[in-house]
C-alpha cells in the first residue's frame, strides 16, 4: 500500500506564519538599534581621524588654522574632477586639509546620508562626505573677526569645539545655528526650530540614537570633535547646558 506524505494543514501554516511575524516584530527594533549604533560608532571613528589629521596640520604649521572664510559649500571636487580650493565658495571646508586627511570618506557620516538627499538638487553622493560643520571661531578670532594667527593661545583645548554633526558646512551665526542659546530658557538652533527657514533639516542634526518621531524633537545625539582631538556625544538640547565659550574660546576661568 502506498503511503501519502502528511501535509501541513492550513491552520498549522497560519500558526507558523504568525510565529514568524511575532519573532520579526520582536527582533526588528533590536536590529534597527544595532544598525544605528554601528553608524554612530563609524561617525565617531571618522571624527577622531579628522581630529588626528587636523592636529598634524597644526603642528606642522605653527598652530595656525586655514582661513576658511570663503568656503561655505558641500563639494570636494569641481565639474572637471579637480579638488576645489579654500577660495572656492562652493568648496567644503575640509579641502583646506586634504594633504593631511587624504580620504574624503572620513568626513562622511552614515546617518547623514538621508539628510544629504534633501539639501541640494544634485546627486546626494556628491555631498555624502560633508557631514560635519566647522566652527567659524576655529579660524577667526571672535574679537576681531580676522583670521587667527594661532590656536595655541586657547588654554582649554579639550573644551573648544572644532566641528560636529550638523546639516550645514559651517556654523557662524551664534544661537541661530550653534548648540548654545542666548540665556536660560531660550532656544538654540533657531534657524532650525519650528518656523525657521531651515526647519525641515532639524532632524538631521541630533541624528544618532533617535527615539522620537516628532518633527522638532529626536531625543537623539550629536557627535562633537574638540581641539585636543577627542570626540564626545551631546544629547539633544535646547542649549541651556552648552556654554558659548565652547565655540568662541572665551572661557570665564581665564578672566
Amino acid at each position: 500500500m502506498a503511503r501519502h506524505a502528511k501535509a501541513f494543514t492550513l491552520i498549522e501554516l497560519l500558526v507558523v506564519i504568525a510565529i514568524i511575524a511575532l519573532l520579526m516584530a520582536i527582533l526588528m527594533p533590536s536590529l534597527h538599534k544595532a544598525r544605528e549604533s554601528a553608524r554612530e560608532i563609524a561617525c565617531r571613528s571618522n571624527l577622531r581621524n579628522v581630529g588626528l589629521g587636523l592636529t598634524l596640520f597644526l603642528q606642522d604649521n605653527e598652530f595656525k588654522p586655514v582661513d576658511n572664510s570663503r568656503t561655505n559649500g558641500f563639494f570636494w571636487y569641481n565639474n572637471a574632477g579637480d579638488l576645489r580650493t579654500p577660495d572656492d565658495g562652493d568648496a567644503y571646508w575640509a579641502v583646506a586639509y586634504a594633504r593631511y586627511i587624504k580620504e574624503p570618506d572620513i568626513f562622511g557620516c552614515p546617518s547623514y546620508r538621508s539628510v544629504a538627499e534633501l539639501i541640494y538638487d544634485v546627486n546626494p553622493k556628491l555631498i555624502y562626505n560633508a557631514a560635519y560643520s566647522l566652527n567659524t571661531w576655529f579660524f577667526l578670532d571672535p574679537k576681531t573677526s580676522r583670521a587667527r594667527t594661532t590656536v595655541s593661545t586657547l588654554r582649554h583645548q579639550g573644551e573648544f569645539v572644532v566641528c560636529h554633526d550638523h546639516v550645514e558646512p559651517k556654523i557662524e551665526q551664534g544661537s541661530n545655528d550653534m548648540f548654545h542659546n542666548d540665556g536660560p530658557g531660550t532656544m538654540n538652533l533657531k534657524h532650525y526650530r519650528q518656523g525657521g527657514a531651515r526647519s525641515r533639516f532639524y532632524r538631521g542634526i541630533f541624528r544618532h540614537n533617535i527615539r522620537s518621531s516628532q518633527a522638532y524633537q529626536t531625543e537623539g545625539r550629536a557627535n562633537m570633535l574638540w581641539l585636543d582631538a577627542h570626540v564626545t556625544t551631546l544629547q539633544e538640547t535646547t542649549g541651556d547646558d552648552v556654554p558659548k565659550w565652547w565655540y568662541d574660546g572665551d572661557c570665564p576661568h581665564d578672566h
